[in-house]
């Protein structure tokens, strides 16, 4: 009786057939896998490097140093003076305003009083 043994046997000396094309696609598949994932963990490595290092750095900068606090309080300061000198100036606005107008009725009032001068001394025959 012969004995069918279906089991695949594979030894330093068995032999293997494959196409030169076939293992040429082996080897660039495997070597663009590697490739591939030697990038991916690389830039994962650096994206949390940049995430660890931004993270502190907001750490640090939300840390209130004295001086820090000094502008702040030297910028409501100057935001203060600022509202002030706005509402001066909005009313020296109105003033330039109402001046205006002042020196254009003492125009007309000078004007006026002339004019009554003049008849007057029409009526009186003064020339």
């Amino acid at each position: 009786m012969k004995k069918n043994d279906e089991t695949i046997k594979v030894s330093s000396e068995s032999k293997l057939q494959l196409p030169l094309a076939n293992l040429i696609a082996i080897i660039i598949f495997i070597s663009g896998a590697v490739f591939s994932y030697a990038n991916l963990t690389g830039r994962i490595t650096a994206l949390e490097t940049s995430d660890q290092l931004m993270s502190s750095d907001l750490l640090k900068k939300a840390d209130q140093t004295p001086k820090n606090l000094e502008i702040f309080m030297l910028i409501e300061s100057n935001a203060e003076t600022l509202e002030k000198h706005q509402e001066l100036l909005d009313k020296n606005i109105h003033t330039q305003v109402m001046l205006e107008h002042l020196e254009n009725q003492l125009s007309k009032a000078l004007k006026d009083i002339e004019d009554l001068k003049n008849k007057t001394r029409h009526l009186n025959g003064v020339n």
